[in-house]
């Protein structure tokens, strides 16, 4: 198994793939500048999780700047 924590402006989310979706898919998720995550979701005792079941590569069609607040 292999877990994942995704997060942006809104949260974070746990995702878990199993070995052979690891396998299949472990470039794309350390290559990818965003990830679309299908799976099923699991909430065990207040503890969301996605059990993954495919990984998909988005790409950011904005640009991003950086925020510097001086």
């Amino acid at each position: 198994m292999t877990f994942i924590n995704l997060e942006d402006e809104t949260g974070m989310v746990n995702v878990v793939c199993s070995v052979g979706l690891w396998a299949r898919y472990r470039v794309l998720a350390q290559t990818a500048p965003a990830l679309l995550v299908r799976g099923r979701v699991q909430n065990a005792e207040g503890a969301v999780t996605v059990v993954a079941d495919r990984l998909q590569r988005m790409d950011l069609r904005v640009g991003t700047r950086s925020r510097d607040w001086q």
